[in-house]
């Protein structure tokens, strides 16, 4: 059984930039048979123009883009309460990565670390840097 991953807009603006490392682990992951989870409100944090972003959009077709419900976005505000941020977009992902067992890929592990340290659940979510 392999980990999932889930992708914050970090990731997503590594692969808008055609980074090979992100290309090449996103390849990995799925030669792997990893699902690929990313919230809809990453996408918003990453989408700007269809026209110069054709990359982004093909890569997306291959994810789980997610929809953010009720119970995640109250997850998430709860979250950023106890961490004293307001980053809800990174709240939501590490709220979704607690409830889907996944690993995050993110290019703001400080950030995401905080979450996670005041989600404090056990086993937390593992953070890898893009």
């Amino acid at each position: 059984m392999n980990i999932p991953y889930l992708y914050d807009a970090g990731a997503l603006i590594a692969i808008d930039n055609g980074d090979r490392h992100m290309w090449a682990r996103h390849h990995l992951a799925l030669e792997d048979g990893r699902d690929i989870h990313i919230p809809s409100v990453v996408v918003s944090q990453a989408w700007r123009d269809a026209r110069r972003q054709v990359r982004l959009g093909k890569f997306l077709a291959g994810c789980d883009v997610a929809p953010v419900g009720l119970e995640t976005a109250k997850a998430a505000g709860i979250l950023c309460g106890k961490a004293g941020t307001a980053d809800v977009v990174d709240a939501t992902v590490v709220v979704m990565a607690a409830t889907l067992g996944a690993i995050i890929w993110t290019s703001d592990p400080d950030d995401i670390r905080t979450l996670i340290d005041a989600q404090d659940i056990k086993p937390a979510p593992v953070i890898r840097t893009v």
